[in-house]
């Protein structure tokens, strides 16, 4: 040991050289004066890597390294990106701290509230913080940072608009000059709480889908209302159809400056610059898709979920977050107000309703009554009577003189359930199902063509030429269902001269005009007519409501509305027929009262125990890591006196091919783990009540986490209330 040169604690002698090391290489570079510790997120899909790290903050980039910067750590001996959550003065490492490596960018994308949000969505959902931010915060363009944060710090007006916030320019007018809302039970009242800078919580049943009076017009006025009372909005729409549509509405009463556009479909550039206009507060406005719940707004007032029923606003991703759920979250974090709106009304948002917590905003019977179409099923006793045949034809008689009618006053919507020229194909022989001798996924035609096409696996696109039966040996095919091009094309033969539209797969058309012409659409792809459809025929109902999933009927509820509500009033001769048979929720159609087909289906699953009445944790993987999972869980909720509802395991079968519509088995986190055990997968379900939820999902977060660590077996999925497993 030598001295130290100023008398104070001796000093270990350098082996290589003799010598004392010197203070500067024991310490590392020279540390800011204030705050010289960082909170960092690293940007990880481990699950035992779902916390923050200390590190220290070199002087040289003290000015740089604000909190909510990108910045570049090393972390066991990887340069690895993560986010600069906050600025302390010391840490609990109990170690010599490793220096921030370097500042990818000082402009403050992760803002306090964001951080917290993500953190709530990972622990909602049992996933990471860094899977939440991914969806969050869009991808780094170091062109756009450079021109509107020359400095690191933004300025709104190099954005060329002035700061949001002023109401001045908001032109929102009043129930007595005609505001949509005021035909609705409770519509003026909640715009007159948004503008007095309340935060009410509403569910809105919409009755139009098109024109002046459509749910655009209403989710802008609401906006334009919270804007008045100088707060932001955030409104998250399914797809970028209802996107245009409700942008173009927010543009008629908000200056253009105000509303910021937020999609990944426009590409990353012109996402990036609309979020920073948004983080400026250049924009007080944030409209997109599911990823535009996360928008930074200022002061926020408002979050809007249009039609939550939606596939689309659930993230394809891990945590597998609903953009609903999302915003629900965030309104409370911020005090911010709610409104969820749709056609139709789904379980979820009924819950809210029946339990107090929202307040249910539709027109009372005599307004509906004026407003929707008239509403016929051809399966009823006295279309029954007049066509016997109408419970087995595609089209009956009823719709085939709908339609014909339809045609002289303007555009007709023919609702299909597929896509595609013959979707599925079955044995001419046995009837049975014709199946893929490479994966055993089902046989389509997928064009037009008829029996001249070659078919092929709808799953692995892989050819059948030499098709032959596994059951009865036979070698001729037969349509099993009918697509959208194929009804287009019998259509246009039984209405000769009247010109034929479709919108499916991949062609998929946002509007139509208002000539009389056959309008064939799958579910979901419906255009908008600017003055209204003047009939829809709503063909395999039946294919809907047969889907084996606990939200079919549901689904099919709201497909139905959503176009039902694209046609004109009964009074201007507007006429809905469907042609599936009588149940619960084809009677909901008729009467046109989607809270009661709601609220029905709620206590169906209160009684029975299932969602939403109870949250549903799905584990996926093979059988002996999925038993070890679930028993890991089951030890450690056991020890706080908590025993969960299960169901499983059982096998699944997934799709060969990863664009089969399902959610991939393995997460980002798991690719590089251990080989996957031999056998089939298998799925056990855990069935969660509300007030075991937080505990629960807590213990199956650590667990996940624990798992990860020790890389001992197959990985798992874990998914909490995905739409798919039941």
């Amino acid at each position: 040991m030598s001295p130290s040169p100023a008398g104070g604690e001796p000093q270990q002698l350098s082996l290589l050289q003799g010598f004392p090391a010197s203070a500067a290489e024991a310490s590392g570079p020279a540390l800011a004066a204030r705050l010289p510790v960082a909170r960092v997120l690293i940007e990880s899909s481990l699950p035992h890597l779902d916390r923050p790290f200390d590190y220290s903050v070199p002087a040289a980039l003290d000015a740089e390294a604000v909190p909510g910067a990108r910045v570049k750590v090393k972390f066991n001996g990887q340069d690895l990106a993560g986010y600069l959550l906050e600025r302390t003065a010391g840490s609990d490492a109990g170690h010599l701290l490793v220096p921030l490596h370097k500042v990818v960018s000082p402009v403050p994308v992760l803002t306090p509230a964001v951080a917290e949000l993500a953190g709530r969505i990972a622990a909602r959902y049992a996933g990471t913080v860094s899977d939440v931010l991914r969806v969050a915060v869009p991808p780094r363009m170091a062109k756009l940072e450079k021109e509107f944060a020359p400095d690191g710090r933004l300025d709104p007006e190099l954005f060329g608009t002035e700061v949001s916030g002023v109401a001045t320019a908001v032109s929102l007018p009043s129930p007595a000059a005609g505001s949509v809302w005021a035909t609705y039970r409770n519509g003026p009242a909640f715009l007159a709480h948004l503008a007095a800078g309340e935060s009410p919580r509403a569910v809105l049943t919409a009755l139009q889908g098109y024109g002046s009076g459509g749910w655009p017009r209403m989710v802008a006025e609401a906006v334009a209302a919270v804007r008045i009372s100088g707060r932001g909005a955030v409104v998250v729409v399914p797809d970028y159809r209802d996107l245009d549509r409700v942008e173009s509405a927010l543009l008629e009463l908000l200056p253009a400056g105000d509303v910021a556009r937020l999609t990944a479909d426009d590409g990353q550039t012109p996402r990036y610059r609309s979020f920073l206009r948004v983080l400026s507060g250049a924009a007080g406005v944030a409209v997109g898709t599911r990823s535009a719940a996360y928008a930074p707004v200022r002061d926020l007032g408002l979050v809007v979920c249009w039609d939550d029923g939606d596939d689309l606003h659930i993230e394809q991703r891990s945590p597998y977050a609903h953009s609903r759920e999302v915003l629900l979250l965030r309104a409370g974090q911020e005090g911010a107000a709610c409104l969820l709106a749709a056609h139709s009304r789904s379980t979820e948002t009924e819950r809210l309703v029946a339990s107090g917590w929202a307040q249910a905003v539709e027109a009372e019977r005599t307004v509906l009554r004026r407003t929707v179409p008239r509403v016929l099923n051809t399966a009823d006793s006295f279309e029954q009577e007049r066509d016997p045949l109408a419970r087995i034809a595609r089209l009956p008689g009823a719709a085939w003189r709908a339609a014909k009618e339809g045609l002289e006053r303007g555009p007709v919507l023919v609702q299909v359930a597929r896509a595609g020229y013959a979707p599925s194909l079955v044995c001419e022989t046995c009837r049975e199902p014709a199946r893929c001798t490479a994966c055993s996924g089902p046989l389509a035609i997928a064009g037009p063509g008829g029996s001249s096409a070659v078919p092929q696996c709808r799953w692995c696109s892989a050819p059948a030429p030499a098709w032959r039966c596994g059951t009865c040996n036979g070698v001729r095919l037969r349509r099993g269902a009918t697509g959208a091009l194929r009804t287009a094309e019998e259509l246009g033969r039984a209405f000769p001269g009247k010109p034929v539209i479709t919108s499916s797969g991949d062609q998929i058309k946002a509007t139509v005009p208002e000539t009389a012409a056959l309008v064939v659409a799958t579910v979901g792809a419906e255009p908008v007519a600017t003055g209204g459809y003047a009939a829809a025929l709503l063909l395999d109902g039946d294919s809907l409501l047969r889907r084996e999933n606990l939200r079919a009927g549901e689904d099919a509820v709201r497909r139905w509305f959503n176009a039902a509500a694209l046609v004109r009033p009964a009074h201007d001769g507007g006429l809905v027929v469907i042609t599936a048979d009588d149940a619960a929720g084809v009677g909901a159609l008729l009467r046109w009262d989607p809270a009661g087909y709601a609220s029905r289906e709620l206590a169906l699953r209160q009684e029975l125990q299932l969602p939403p009445a109870v949250r549903v944790a799905s584990v996926t993987g093979g059988r002996t890591a999925v038993g070890h999972f679930t028993d890991a869980i089951a030890q450690r909720l056991a020890a706080q006196g908590t025993v969960l509802r299960t169901a499983g395991p059982a096998p699944v079968i997934l799709p060969a091919a990863a664009g089969a519509g399902r959610t991939p088995l393995r997460d980002a986190a798991s690719r590089d783990s251990a080989p996957r055990d031999a056998g089939e997968d298998v799925r056990t379900l855990l069935f969660i009540p509300y007030a075991q939820a937080a505990d629960a999902t807590a213990v199956m977060r650590a667990v996940k986490a624990a798992a990860a660590a020790k890389r001992s077996d197959d990985p798992v999925q874990l998914r909490l209330d995905g739409v798919d497993v039941l």
